[in-house]
């Protein structure tokens, strides 16, 4: 009987209690031999739109409980899974919640927002074309947060419509994949997908192609800095040029 399914390291993930993407896409992300262990993150009201105020209440919620919770597990690293809920409060304050889980939880820890940040560095890239599902004013804070760390955004594609909680978690990879085309630019060396609760994923290989650049999404680079930093090489294939810098 195989055992490659664990053994290797548990990750923990921080999930928005309405995302339906995040695990599934974990799933299709982990390195062979971990584990995967969710626990959900309340503070937003589920029937509103996830603009800069929800998702500012999202990042400042109380995270004892959660905490607590994933702590059971005794896991190696732990993801906070949602790339807004920082990206509305700034970098500082990402820096700082990360810095806090890692203290009570005594794992390695990355949040959806810096992990961006951390593929790119690692990707050698300073230009790019960004897009989400997100209200426009909250992608005028992700581009922010992405210019406070060095990185120019010279191409944009905001979602036309105003998605709920429910509405960016059912785009369909068509419309993500239609998306990443428009944000794409001549400038731009890379294009960033920013939703944990997006279908990006799915389209990163397809994309690439089209494009010729490389693509990042949120849950890929998560998954891409656990990988690096626990040393969990190699990592699956067919998930963008990312995955391939991490060597066996």
């Amino acid at each position: 009987m195989s055992t490659d399914t664990r053994g290797r390291a548990r990750i923990g993930v921080f999930v928005p209690f309405t995302n339906t993407n995040l695990e599934p896409d974990m799933m299709l992300l982990r390195p062979a031999g971990t584990s995967l262990h969710f626990a959900r993150l309340g503070g937003y009201d589920a029937d509103e739109i996830p603009n800069e105020h929800q998702m500012a209440q999202l990042g400042s919620s109380d995270m004892e409980e959660p905490l607590r919770l994933i702590q059971g597990v005794r896991p190696d690293v732990v993801i906070y899974g949602c790339t807004s809920a920082t990206l509305a409060h700034g970098p500082a304050f990402d820096n700082d919640l990360r810095a806090r889980i890692a203290a009570q939880s005594g794992a390695k820890t990355v949040t959806a927002a810096s992990a961006l940040i951390y593929a790119l560095q690692s990707l050698g890239l300073r230009r790019v074309g960004f897009a989400s599902p997100y209200v426009p004013t909250l992608n005028d804070e992700a581009i922010g947060f992405l210019a406070s760390e060095g990185f120019e955004t010279v191409g944009r594609a905001d979602f036309e419509g105003t998605l709920d909680n429910v509405g960016q978690g059912a785009l369909s990879p068509q419309d993500v994949f239609e998306l990443g085309i428009r944000a794409d630019h001549p400038q731009a060396e890379a294009v960033v997908l920013s939703c944990t609760d997006m279908r990006s994923v799915e389209v990163i290989a397809e994309l690439e192609t089209k494009l010729g650049k490389p693509v990042v999404t949120s849950n890929q680079a998560m998954m891409f800095q656990v990988i690096d930093m626990a040393h969990l090489g190699p990592a699956p294939k067919g998930f963008g040029q990312l995955f391939e810098r991490i060597s066996a």
